[in-house]
């Protein structure tokens, strides 16, 4: 056990952007603008999905639980992170960390299997073109988005009641922008090689899994493409795709690169970043990648806008 005394933890004192105490107030803006901008942006990809009926297909299904997801996954960091910029109050309670962490790692799983998900849509289409609505009907779109929220439930519950039966020693201050494994377990007393060895397990069930079953099909999905004879089919192909794998590239990338880190080697300004870019960064890109590069989601737009200028006129 290291040198440092047990106390009975309440709560954590996360520190954030304490160490710019002159652009707390710029922080909260530009924070408030990019959640703002996320609620927004993936509202609007929710109802444009739900009002054409052109965009009532297994893709775009998944695209809109993908921002419901999305919603919910930037709200459980972002109001905590606006807060604390806003009141300077850096206190969590105990049970309000657990809850955090709980719901991070859920909504992340959720997210990784949901990509896999959407991936696999991708391979029947284009790989399977003529079986897509029989293999692609409504109630497997349904079970593969239920099982995305839930596969992951006992799991990251486990983990977290795990994480937090463990002693904490003082001064209990995460150095992070909301209660992550890592952080915590740098403040928890004793040995944590369990801990980390769980956490290693949950990244290649939450993360390796899900991320070579997205380049199982797009390694198919490429194979097939470069067999069309037609250059306007291939670009077409591709154009579907590749907003899915800039996602992909984008969320996997950098929370892997966070949690298979060792204990001993993360840095905490590194740490904050590439939170960020899986918390943050994603959620705020994925309106702007599927929404500006899709010629249906355009065409809806500009039939939406169209309808709201013939009822202002009326």
């Amino acid at each position: 056990m290291e040198d440092r005394n047990i106390t009975d933890v309440k709560e954590f004192i996360l520190l954030g952007f304490s160490d710019f105490p002159n652009f707390q107030g710029l922080l909260f803006g530009i924070f408030l603008v990019i959640y703002l901008s996320i609620i927004i942006g993936n509202i609007l990809i929710i109802i444009i999905t739900k009002a054409d009926p052109v965009l009532q297909t297994p893709m775009y299904y998944f695209l809109g639980n993908f921002s419901f997801l999305e919603i919910c996954y930037t709200s459980v960091t972002l109001p905590r992170m606006l807060m604390n910029l806003w009141i300077q109050k850096r206190n969590i309670s105990l049970l309000a960390c657990a809850a955090q962490l709980c719901l991070i790692l859920g909504l992340g799983g959720s997210e990784c299997f949901l990509l896999a998900a959407m991936a696999y849509d991708r391979y029947v289409a284009i790989c399977k073109p003529l079986y897509y609505l029989f293999i692609m009907n409504h109630k497997i779109c349904v079970q593969l988005v239920i099982g995305s929220w839930i596969i992951g439930t006992p799991v990251v519950l486990g983990q977290t009641y795990q994480i937090f039966s463990l002693p904490f020693c003082g001064p209990t201050k995460l150095n992070h922008i909301f209660c992550d494994i890592y952080p915590i377990l740098q403040v928890a007393c004793g040995d944590t090689s369990i801990s980390e060895i769980f956490i290693y397990a949950d990244v290649v069930l939450f993360g390796i899994v899900p991320f070579l079953l997205i380049c199982w099909s797009y390694v198919k999905i490429i194979a097939t493409i470069l067999k069309l004879p037609s250059a306007i089919g291939k670009s077409k192909a591709f154009s579907t795709c590749s907003s899915h794998l800039m996602v992909v590239g984008l969320f996997f990338g950098s929370g892997i690169i966070v949690y298979l880190q060792p204990k001993s080697s993360h840095s905490s300004g590194t740490d904050k970043i590439l939170s960020l870019f899986y918390t943050t960064l994603t959620p705020l890109c994925n309106p702007m990648i599927y929404g500006l590069r899709n010629k249906d989601f355009i065409v809806t737009i500009r039939k939406l806008l169209s309808k709201c200028v013939r009822s202002g006129n009326e």
